[in-house]
């Protein structure tokens, strides 16, 4: 079948009387043979003294063969240099050499080139898609909140100043105040994903400054117990979908996915507390602890996915908008998902009541004056709420057992990296 391709030169070897060029685009890598005697004597030339990683374009005939990569071979009848590539390249595309991950962001370029590195965002889109769908499926309505705001949703030194026109302004951190006051416009059931930013000067291989999250909420719940079940039935839709997405297409990552079985192990805080002998301490686990909370919830259980539930306020006491238990205000409905030792989602009941949000902000210093805009609409009639947020890289990570989440984006933010 007579087509073209363009792409990558990968690699070109001659033996003898025939040789072969790997020309790799977004569908794979095609072999391209050329034998002496049909083939234009200047291409064996050409290709020979073009570097790897230079584009071409190759008309010719498709003809299938079970010995190629991707069933086929091409047999060319016409070939073009697009670009060049320069030498030495700063970074091997498909050379079986271990290489820094440093370098690799360095050169992002080349290492997304690789299809390895590739697939991992084949899987992130497919992701993306199928949470899309589970939310359709359910009614909810994707949103799109600023991103530039006069104040955090909780405040502190995580956000990052932007000048705005003379004024302080600040790069979200959350669109948490905003789903809120959507409860109270009545489109009742929300979901959007979009860039968040935090100015946590952490390096560690589970935080970056600059990332995607997945946030919904829900009007008319009253309890955790809602959320969670909704999450949980999402959450297992989306991974069925990525892995039907990803087996079309023969991407590896297809073989590892496993939907959890739902319901979850639910875990509540004081039970995780007493396990490891400091019940009533209402601090946050440590990432040790978080390592053995998961080991011991897989051993009792067989799930690698399980809630930590019913946070003390103690902890909360920065997430003001945080409902405290009516029967125990020492309490919140508050909860995270785990994927074995890995937090990758946080939501619970929201305060809908104005004088317990106002008292909410007053016990964690914050001024009321500064969410005027945030507060107006639980004057006027708020319904009982709820949502989560959920990082789509820490995700993405856990499902993939990556090292370090910066693989997870194209071009990872971090305290050091800004560039490319």
């Amino acid at each position: 079948m007579p087509g073209w391709i363009e792409g990558h030169l990968e690699e070109y070897r001659a033996l003898g009387g025939v040789a072969f060029a790997l020309v790799r685009d977004g569908t794979g890598t095609t072999q391209v043979i050329l034998k002496k005697g049909t083939a234009d004597p200047s291409w064996f030339e050409l290709l020979a003294a073009l570097p790897r990683e230079s584009v071409v374009r190759i008309e010719g005939i498709a003809r299938s063969s079970p010995k190629a990569a991707k069933g086929v071979e091409f047999h060319p009848t016409g070939i073009r240099v697009v670009t060049r590539a320069e030498t030495p390249l700063p970074l091997g595309v498909v050379d079986r050499v271990h290489v820094e991950l440093d370098t690799r962001l360095n050169h992002r370029v080349l290492d997304l080139r690789k299809p390895s590195v590739r697939q991992i965002f084949e899987l992130r889109s497919a992701l993306l898609r199928g949470w899309r769908e589970a939310f359709h499926r359910r009614g909810f309505i994707e949103v799109e909140t600023p991103k530039l705001l006069r104040q955090g949703a909780e405040g502190g030194a995580t956000l990052f100043p932007v000048d705005y026109f003379g004024q302080r302004a600040y790069l979200a951190q959350s669109p948490q105040l905003y789903k809120q006051m959507l409860m109270g416009a009545g489109f009742e059931r929300v979901f959007e994903i979009g860039p968040a930013f935090r100015a946590e000067p952490s390096d560690t291989v589970r935080h970056i400054t600059e990332f995607t999250s997945l946030d919904a909420e829900v009007a008319s719940i009253e309890t955790a117990e809602e959320l969670r079940e909704i999450l949980e039935g999402i959450l297992r839709e989306a991974i069925e979908s990525t892995r039907s997405a990803l087996a079309e297409i023969a991407n590896p990552w297809a073989e590892t996915l496993t939907p959890p079985t739902v319901p979850l192990p639910r875990i509540p805080f004081a039970e995780a507390e007493a396990e490891f002998g400091r019940a009533g301490a209402e601090r946050d686990l440590t990432t040790e602890e978080e390592k053995r909370l998961a080991e011991s919830v897989r051993e009792r259980t067989g799930s690698a996915w399980f809630f930590l539930t019913d946070f003390p306020t103690a902890i909360k006491q920065g997430t003001f908008y945080a409902r405290r238990q009516d029967d125990d205000p020492r309490r919140t409905g508050y909860f995270d998902l785990y994927f074995e030792h890995l937090e990758v989602a946080s939501g619970g009941p929201r305060e809908h009541r104005l004088e317990r949000l106002l008292a909410n902000l007053a016990t964690a210093g914050l001024d009321p004056a500064g969410f005027a805009g945030y507060l107006e609409p639980f004057r006027f009639g708020m319904p009982p709420h709820g949502g989560w947020g959920l990082g789509i890289d820490r995700l993405v990570q856990a499902l993939t057992a990556l090292p370090n989440i910066r693989e997870t984006r194209l071009f990872p933010r971090d305290r050091w990296r800004l560039d490319p």
